[in-house]
């Protein structure tokens, strides 16, 4: 339960957000992420760490770079728990 706590902060962030969804067009350089924001690269670097800690995404280093992806493992896992939610209608409630 606790990496879905962490997960759920992740994405509570609009620029982590943002990310994520640059990612679902595939694996992308810090760089090329770092131009569609006005931040640092720090700030960037900050980031990725908490989305690489808590599993959605996964890095990459060639020589000086860094290249982010999408982990299709823990988004599946994720999406499976999200789904176990479900809203009931008004009138619907079996409390007591």
């Amino acid at each position: 339960m606790k990496n879905y706590v962490m997960i759920f902060k992740a994405l509570g962030d609009t620029t982590r957000l943002q990310i994520v969804l640059m990612l679902t067009k595939g694996e992308m350089c810090a760089c090329k992420i770092l131009e569609r924001f006005e931040i640092t690269q720090p700030t960037l670097s900050h980031h990725m760490k908490i989305l690489c800690d808590c599993g959605l995404v996964t890095v990459r280093k060639e020589g000086k770079w860094s290249y982010y992806s999408l982990c299709c493992e823990a988004w599946s896992d994720f999406r499976e728990f999200v789904s176990q939610i479900v809203c009931l209608k008004d009138g619907d409630c079996k409390c007591e």
